[in-house]
């Protein structure tokens, strides 16, 4: 096995270096993962352009890899074998608090790398913290007893299985935190990997009206979201999209409104408020909006709308997404659009990022080519 580990390392603002780590040593209650896919997200790019923290920082929160060593007691409790293909959570939770006890690791405090010194969580962590390999960007990657580890079902390729990330938030955020099911009628706005991935939770779940949004630049996404599901797509550039959501639902309204443009702003929030029904609807929103002084209270009062926070995703969410990826029932490597070797890791953040190239949804980094 290498002695020695290659990783790219954020180093600064849209600035990327290639560092030698010495390989970990594996105890009884630890593993190594030998990574195949690390898939890139709106977070990379955002935390790319403006570091959350001045350390150093292997990103990559999307793993997937094959066991490569495991200790006796991480089998034991993992329930893996070296050389399984697996899916790591990048929470890495304590185990002990009442939220973990729920498969909720999201709340845990131990992975709340924001107000917590102390928390991991990978593609956030610093390098300086011994044994470094705290994130995907890397051939190897250490889990230690408290990672969090799910078996990818057999059929799955490593390249499908890097969407699970976003496909568990799509059923986290649609269904179990905004309660989308048989019948119900939802807005997604943006048709990224994101807005995406709920396009299928809510398919799957029996949504009877989906309608995803976009702009001119999300052309080939917009017709990406129509054959996994969507029933209308509207450009936001070309179309009013409230007259046309008043049109489509007949003056009704949808029952859910969930945001998935990361960081477009207020017009997302306030166009979802808008678009749902009369009484009773539920809005998902991200927390990318930092100063919002007109928000519409009183129209949210009026409405009796539940507001909703999209943040990450638990245990049985990523079990259910891992299913869904198997079941092939949808068409899943449209999403899957563009794959890069480790020494284009700032060319596959920024395409992502949409500064680079046309028709990305989702690029899989793999750290072996």
């Amino acid at each position: 096995m290498e002695k020695q580990v290659l990783a790219a390392v954020r180093t600064g603002v849209h600035r990327t270096e290639f560092r030698e780590f010495p390989m970990p040593e594996i105890s009884a209650d630890s593993a190594l993962l030998k990574m195949e896919v690390a898939g890139i997200c709106g977070t990379d790019v955002k935390f790319y352009a403006k570091p959350p923290i001045e350390a150093p920082v292997i990103m990559g929160h999307e793993n997937i890899g094959y066991i490569a060593k495991a200790g006796r007691q991480f089998v034991e409790r993992k329930g893996v074998q070296e050389g399984d293909l697996v899916f790591v959570e990048h929470y890495v939770p304590c185990f002990r608090c009442e939220w973990c006890h729920k498969g909720e690791y999201r709340l845990c405090a131990g992975t709340d790398w924001r107000k917590n010194p102390d928390a991991i969580r990978y593609g956030y962590s610093s390098i300086e913290r011994p044994p470094h390999l705290w994130g995907g960007f890397a051939q190897y990657m250490y889990l230690p007893w408290n990672a969090v580890v799910h078996k990818v079902p057999d059929g799955v390729s490593a390249e499908l299985a890097g969407v699970v990330t976003p496909m568990a938030n799509g059923i986290q955020w649609a269904l179990f935190d905004c309660e989308v099911g048989y019948d119900s009628r939802v807005l997604i706005q943006g048709p990224g990997q994101q807005g995406l991935s709920q396009t299928v939770a809510c398919k799957q779940a029996g949504a009877s009206l989906i309608i995803v949004t976009g702009t001119s630049k999300d052309q080939a996404r917009l017709a990406v979201a129509l054959d996994l599901g969507a029933d209308y797509v509207i450009n936001v550039e070309e179309e009013d999209p409230r007259e046309r959501i008043r049109e489509i639902t007949n003056g009704e309204g949808v029952d859910v409104a969930l945001d998935c443009t990361a960081g477009a702003g207020t017009a997302p929030i306030l166009l979802g408020i808008d678009a749902l029904k009369r009484k009773g609807g539920t809005i998902l929103v991200q927390g990318e909006v930092a100063k919002f002084p007109d928000f519409p209270v009183a129209q949210l009062t009026n409405k009796y709308v539940t507001v909703k926070c999209a943040r990450g995703h638990n245990y049985l969410s990523c079990e259910l997404a891992l299913k869904q990826l198997a079941s092939e029932r949808f068409p899943l490597d449209l999403i899957t659009t563009h794959r890069l070797g480790l020494k284009d890791t700032d060319l596959a953040i920024k395409s992502v990022g949409g500064t680079e190239a046309e028709g990305v949804i989702h690029v899989s980094l793999l750290p072996w080519q």
